[in-house]
């Protein structure tokens, strides 16, 4: 994997505030894959009762995991957003477990990059939720001559 391309992935990650807020951790990199964590985190508890973490916080990761998996494709440029992202909730995670995204981004075009994601709890043999979106590549600005 080019490694400039990690190091502006990895600067990007960092300079979310809300991936420092949710304490997500960058595990792996690799050309058009990435795999983002985060810890179990009563903050973000979506059923007292319970004690599930809110889909929300995992749509966060996911959405998060999915733009770093573009930014690391050797065919898109360092830059994107978030256009389109469908996730399918399979199960509650486990309370009090890490919670796993991984993506991979599997087709680039000109201006649209597309990507499948799952997270696991720490049973990683059971999804917790599934993912495919769509993310707009950045490419420069052609300059005249």
């Amino acid at each position: 994997m080019d490694e400039k391309k990690a190091e502006i992935t990895r600067q990007f990650i960092a300079a979310i505030p809300h991936a420092a807020a949710m304490s997500m951790r960058l595990d792996h990199l690799g050309d058009g894959v990435a795999e983002i964590s985060m810890p179990y985190d009563p903050r973000f508890v979506g059923d007292p009762q319970t004690g599930v973490i809110h889909g929300g916080a995992v749509s966060s990761l996911m959405d998060t995991c999915g733009g770093a998996a573009v930014m690391c494709h050797p065919d898109a440029p360092a830059g994107t957003a978030t256009l389109d992202l469908r996730i399918d909730y399979m199960r509650a995670a486990t309370p009090g477990q890490r919670i796993t995204a991984r993506a991979e981004c599997y087709h680039v075009t000109r201006t649209v990059a597309f990507v499948r994601a799952t997270a696991t709890d720490e049973d990683r043999h059971r999804p917790v939720a599934s993912a495919a979106g769509a993310f707009m590549v950045e490419r420069p600005a052609e300059t005249e001559t």
